[in-house]
């Protein structure tokens, strides 16, 4: 879900509770402590950058006056003072003038200094030019620092993935996690990038352009700031009408991408099953849903920028009616006037931008919110400083009053005991739910034991570190998975070392694959992707066995791993578990009992309990659980095989 429809379709988690726009905001502007030097070389940037910004008016009004006052001059008679000029006016009633004229420096009988305008412009254009070089280094160094904090984020939230436990997923869609670990943070990104570095700008900005209003007539920075709370207020009602709905949207594009990744993984079953029309239906109502909700989100929140404006009208409008009366008092020149109307429209826009920002931030901070919330989910148990670790391994597993529930009040295991010997085979039987994968699970510590404990070569497994437990275990699922890459990788991926062509030819001539693999084009370098096409079911299995077999275990986990072979590739497949089991503690989890004959041990789970255990000819002959099902099931296929 890359890309612009991979950035909308950003999931949602289970937690919808509503929004913290404060404290999310605060805890996001605490990632960027490791940027600290380089923020603070960029404020230093935008310091002296604004303050020659908020200089250019002031400068521009000087030039200004000195044009006014070469034009007064001159059409004065000249060899007397401003004074008797201004005096004279007055004799000849023309009062009103002379006091306006009071403001301006000009010298009669002089015309425009052509020179001393140029110096003046000159100034103004150094200033408005290192003002611009200063703004490219702080929106570079903004952009570097927010682009190693994503970089910085993505590690915490990858870190985070590895210490979650497996209830975790379960309890979630894939795709909303994908989406929190790939589109939030993206979101976060372009959201900080286009806003971090104009906010303290216009903040700057502002505390500048007030700065130099005061400076230039306090009575019309007094007027400019009448409007100030009214910007205030508009700002505070919109982004409190707009943020629930951004919550809202965020929410419903959620659950639109998890329905799109189920529809893609699965959209053979759809065909098949002819869903096309139904998911199609689904689709558009929750499409319908993420219309309205970001709909909503963006009229209420755009509604800022006019509103704003309109109240930046107001302000202009105040400044030019009284500035034009204190010209006309003489209390300030023309050109302080433009400066202050230049003010004024420089002390409005910040407040506009800042506003117009506030969707694209309050949409960030929702995606950070999502991300914290992940960040903050209940991590699975520490491992030991010092993990303890058998002697030496070989393959002794004991289950000793073993309890365990994913719901506290549904008992699942209960009071489960159990001794495996190094070396042998023990086959897991038994309904749906009977509790044989999550034997598994506790086992490769996926999930921890609620009571009781089990040992491995006599070491209680919850003393030793995950990664010590799972170096001595191979696995290989019902469900296979297989990542883009060549099939010789996709072997080689259950080695902890460097392995030759060699040993990945021989653990596939092992499970039965080296066959098909060299009917294919490139054999053991043919290019598959994550979804194994070009391969079948049976053949993407295969491959998963061999490279359980190439990492060496010492104990070996089959969870249904032959359910998706044919029944000749399941015959040789045993014989090649029989003689790679030497030496191996293995634990097969089967349907189909003819997988399991020649086990050492068979346990018959029913409701999370042991109620039968022992080879099969002795299972048969006690005619009890196990025999029912083979009965059942079995009786037949198993003869036709013999």
């Amino acid at each position: 879900m890359a890309g612009p429809m991979g950035r909308m379709m950003a999931g949602t988690g289970p937690d919808h509770h509503s929004m913290d726009f404060k404290g999310s905001g605060k805890r996001l502007l605490s990632h960027f402590k490791p940027e600290r030097t380089t923020l603070y070389v960029m404020l230093v940037a935008v310091v002296f950058s604004v303050g020659l910004s908020v200089l250019g008016p002031k400068i521009l009004g000087r030039a200004t006056d000195l044009v006014f006052a070469g034009v007064v001059g001159r059409e004065m008679p000249a060899g007397q003072t401003k004074a008797e000029a201004l005096a004279a006016m007055r004799e000849r009633g023309d009062g009103g003038m002379a006091d306006m004229l009071s403001g301006t420096d000009f010298t009669p009988g002089e015309g425009i200094d052509f020179g001393a305008v140029g110096e003046v412009l000159l100034l103004a254009l150094v200033a408005f030019l290192v003002a611009g070089l200063l703004m490219t280094v702080a929106t570079r160094l903004v952009n570097r620092a927010v682009n190693k904090t994503m970089y910085n984020m993505r590690e915490d939230v990858q870190t985070k993935l590895s210490r979650l436990p497996l209830s975790y997923f379960d309890k979630r869609q894939r795709g909303e996690v994908l989406s929190r670990a790939t589109n939030d943070i993206d979101n976060i990104g372009q959201t900080l990038q286009q806003s971090m570095g104009q906010l303290v700008n216009s903040l700057l900005t502002i505390v500048g352009v007030l700065a130099m209003m005061f400076w230039v007539s306090w009575l019309l920075a007094l007027v400019a700031l009448v409007t100030v709370p009214l910007s205030f207020f508009v700002a505070t009602r919109v982004g409190k009408r707009s943020q629930p709905h951004f919550v809202q949207q965020w929410r419903t594009t959620g659950k639109l991408n998890a329905h799109i990744e189920e529809m893609y993984t699965g959209h053979n079953l759809v065909k098949v099953f002819g869903r096309q029309d139904e998911s199609a239906a689904q689709f558009a109502e929750e499409n319908e849903k993420l219309y309205e909700a970001g709909f909503r989100a963006q009229f209420n929140s755009g509604v800022m920028q006019p509103l704003m404006m309109f109240v930046s009208n107001l302000n202009y409008v105040l400044v030019a009616v009284v500035g034009g009366l204190r010209v006309a008092s003489g209390a300030l020149s023309i050109g302080d006037v433009q400066a202050f109307i230049q003010y004024s429209r420089q002390f409005s826009m910040p407040l506009t931008q800042v506003a117009s920002m506030a969707n694209l931030v309050q949409s960030g901070v929702a995606s950070a919110e999502r991300i914290f919330e992940l960040l903050d989910a209940e991590e699975q148990e520490a491992d030991p400083v010092t993990g303890a670790r058998p002697e030496e391994l070989r393959g002794r597993v004991a289950l000793e009053g073993v309890s365990f529930r994913y719901d506290p009040e549904k008992p699942l295991i209960e009071d489960l005991s159990l001794k495996v010997e190094p070396g042998h085979t023990v086959a897991i039987v038994g309904p749906t739910g009977a509790g044989k994968t999550t034997l598994v699970n506790l086992l490769m510590r996926f999930y921890e034991v609620t009571g009781g404990r089990i040992t491995l070569d006599g070491v209680d497994i919850a003393k030793m570190s995950r990664d010590e437990l799972r170096a001595g275990i191979g696995m290989v699922l019902q469900d296979t998975w297989l990542f883009g890459g060549t099939i010789a990788e996709n072997i080689a991926y259950g080695a902890s070392r460097e392995v030759t062509r060699g040993e990945i030819e021989e653990a596939a001539r092992a499970a039965h694959a080296d066959r098909f693999v060299r009917t294919l084009p490139d054999g053991y370098d043919t290019v598959i992707d994550d979804e194994g096409s070009g391969v079948s079911a049976g053949e993407k299995q295969l491959i998963t066995i061999a490279r359980a077999f190439l990492s060496d275990p010492v104990i070996l986990v089959l969870d249904e791993a032959t359910s998706s072979v044919d029944t000749r590739t399941e015959v040789l497949i045993q014989k090649a578990m029989a003689k790679l089991a030497h030496g191996r503690t293995s634990f097969v989890i089967a349907h189909r009992l003819s997988t399991i004959r020649d086990a050492d041990t068979i346990l018959v789970m029913e409701n999370g309990s042991i109620v039968e255990q022992g080879a099969h000819t002795d299972l048969l002959a006690a005619d009890g659980a196990y025999a029912r099902l083979y009965k059942a099931q079995f009786a037949e296929a198993v003869v036709e095989v013999d």
